[in-house]
């Protein structure tokens, strides 16, 4: 097939889900044509039957805010043309879903098939000035899917859809490549390691990851890495200097191999307010890493609670505290929760199955099944 995928070219989950799928379906021997602002993370390098297209909107004096949504329907209906594109995969509805809309009024037998993530449904998608766009997206595409059962029914809820939504969720690869032993300079004096990843937006709740740091650095030797960037870092940053704590907590930024770090962590923090799936909860689980998280959204379809990890209520601080405790003072109990959580993470979500029910969704689609 002559597959189109559109997403964001961040490092967030969609866009890393976006690529990986991209990746999976070339191997497969698919042609895939990724459309983006720029070059998505996970796309390194040259990859075999893997083409990218940069989406570029123009400025005009009467345009207040360049038009990007008209700019990748535009670049989609010229793909579409001229590398006889049969389906574009939209990641996020908007503004990916309706451009591709648009796109196919330009090329009546383009295919559309979008993916919800989350916030274009549970922020963008619930706010009145999208609303009815975004429910016009969800019931005009060709094939709808959803990250996880919450994300469904969420959806389901917010836009009173009828019509059929797939739930299917991200996956992980196996760790590749031995990892370069970072404790050293991570964990001195063989300190136990906790991480966590995110966009540093208030939904991921990153100043409750500094206070359960906070409450267990008084029970037991521990350092803390914090990967990633966004709004609340600059208070993160104050926050561990106004403590006294700063030396033992690094900020790394943005990285692309966050395998690494995950190779050289004991316990993941992911207290977020919200997580639609949690890929970040997910990834940890790939490198045998327990989990704390929220009890919130999708999370509970990922981490099984005393077993890859515990899930706790949003805000509370202190029983997130109390497991890190627990699994950092029990080396047997954080391996065994380490291996439970790898076997999840790479039987239940492993590649292989989840591709083949794109690859099934979109001959669906397609009049092929």
């Amino acid at each position: 097939m002559r597959i189109g995928i559109s997403c964001y070219s961040t490092f967030g989950g969609s866009g890393v889900v976006a690529t990986e799928v991209g990746k999976a379906l070339a191997a497969r021997g698919h042609e895939v044509h990724i459309l983006s602002p720029s070059v998505p993370p996970r796309l390194l390098g040259f990859e075999d039957r893997i083409n990218f297209h940069e989406v570029r909107a123009t400025t005009y004096p009467l345009f207040e805010d360049a038009p990007y949504s008209i700019a990748l329907g535009s670049k989609m209906a010229d793909v579409a043309e001229h590398h006889g594109l049969e389906i574009i995969h939209a990641h996020y509805a908007i503004p990916h879903a309706m451009a591709a809309l648009l796109a196919r009024m330009a090329v009546p037998r383009l295919k559309v098939v979008t993916t919800l993530h989350g916030t274009d449904i549970t922020v963008v998608g619930s706010d009145p000035s999208y609303l009815p766009m975004v429910r016009m997206a969800i019931r005009e595409s060709d094939g709808v899917t959803a990250v996880s059962e919450y994300l469904r029914d969420e959806t389901m809820r917010t836009f009173g859809v009828d019509r059929e939504i797939d739930v299917i969720g991200n996956f992980v690869e196996p760790p590749g490549q031995e990892r370069p032993d970072c404790r050293a300079w991570l964990a001195p004096k063989s300190t136990a390691v906790l991480t966590h990843i995110s966009n540093f937006r208030p939904v991921k709740r990153v100043m409750d990851v500094l206070k359960v740091f906070e409450r267990v650095r008084a029970e037991v030797p521990v350092r803390l890495v914090m990967v990633g960037d966004g709004p609340d870092r600059v208070e993160a940053e104050a926050y561990c200097r106004d403590r006294g704590f700063a030396s033992e907590v690094r900020f790394t930024g943005k990285q692309l191999d966050i395998g690494t770090v995950l190779a050289c962590s004991d316990v993941f923090l992911l207290p977020s307010a919200t997580e639609s799936f949690g890929l970040a909860a997910l990834e940890a689980m790939g490198h045998r890493v327990p989990v704390i998280a929220s009890r919130v959204g999708g999370l509970p379809e990922v981490v099984r609670h005393g077993v890859d990890g515990f899930l706790e209520p949003v805000g509370d601080v202190d029983a997130m505290a109390a497991d890190a405790v627990e699994i950092l003072r029990d080396d047997t109990r954080r391996r065994a929760m380490g291996l439970a959580a790898r076997e999840r993470a790479l039987g239940t979500f492993a590649e292989g199955p989840i591709v083949d029910r794109y690859e099934a969704l979109y001959r669906r689609v397609l009049g092929h099944a």
